[in-house]
């Protein structure tokens, strides 16, 4: 594996845009330096599916949880159900997506925040990083991380940051990691790339969210792994590291954080 290895840190390889060419999306990922990627639960329902995605490829990873969207469908999803599952396979390394999401609404808001709870306490049991989606919802997503986090420590990355700096300030006290995406490359997004400068290097990963929000230059086509390499490059320039040097930062960060795929793969993460 190059030494600059990349890892997509959440992607969605059961969505059709990808599934439907899975072969040559993971050559082109294999192609552009991207090692690893972690494909992303949206509904508890579909373990199966990202579990038969794993084991049909050791460069992917899964997790499982709720996406807010969905969380109508699976409302009382209790806790030690998903870490039960998480606990049944070796390359399940994480819990969700899950959080809240305001903008689209697509569960009621109340739902949204139950279910997140439920999340936060698989993520506090099992130990397991929580992969949380934040969308127009800045202030209860601050209320319920910090309210959860007195109860007991757990571990999580804002997916796809985006937020409001007042957000990223609060879940860098409380200890979570961020993950940018190709959002961060956008020539509108000074703000998103101010706040990227302003957080601990050890706590930045990179993202794709496949198959959606495809980074310049590939803005309006479906994403893919391997595009993850374009965030990371425009990431790296916003903290003025090389290309190699924020390969090496966010894969480390990686697996300090998914401290389950270090296992796997024999890495010792940096304290």
């Amino acid at each position: 594996m190059l030494a600059e290895m990349l890892i997509d840190s959440h992607c969605h390889l059961d969505f059709p845009e990808l599934n439907d060419r899975l072969q040559s999306v993971l050559q082109a990922a294999e192609m552009a330096g991207v090692g690893r990627m972690v494909t992303i639960s949206t509904l508890v329902s579909r373990y199966e599916t990202y579990r038969a995605l794993a084991e049909t490829d050791d460069r992917i990873f899964f997790t499982v949880g709720t996406h807010p969207h969905n969380a109508a469908k699976e409302p009382e999803i209790a806790a030690e159900d998903i870490v039960s599952l998480a606990k049944a396979h070796p390359r399940c390394i994480g819990i969700g997506e899950a959080g809240l999401d305001y903008h689209y609404d697509n569960s009621p808001r109340d739902v949204q925040r139950k279910v997140f709870r439920t999340h936060i306490a698989a993520a506090r049991i099992s130990g397991l990083p929580l992969v949380i989606h934040a969308r127009s919802a800045d202030q209860d997503m601050i209320d319920i991380l910090s309210e959860e986090m007195a109860k007991g420590s757990f571990t999580a990355v804002m997916h796809c940051f985006s937020s409001e700096a007042e957000l990223a300030r609060i879940a860098v006290d409380l200890g979570l990691y961020f993950s940018f995406s190709g959002i961060a490359t956008f020539r509108n997004s000074q703000e998103i790339r101010d706040i990227a400068a302003s957080i601990p290097h050890g706590r930045i990963l990179v993202e794709t969210d496949a198959p959606y929000l495809a980074p310049l230059p590939h803005r309006g086509k479906p994403n893919e792994p391997a595009y993850v390499a374009f965030t990371a490059r425009v990431i790296g320039e916003t903290l003025g590291l090389s290309f190699e040097d924020i390969s090496k930062l966010t894969t480390a960060n990686f697996y300090r954080l998914f401290t389950k795929a270090a296992g796997i793969d024999g890495k010792v993460s940096a304290s």
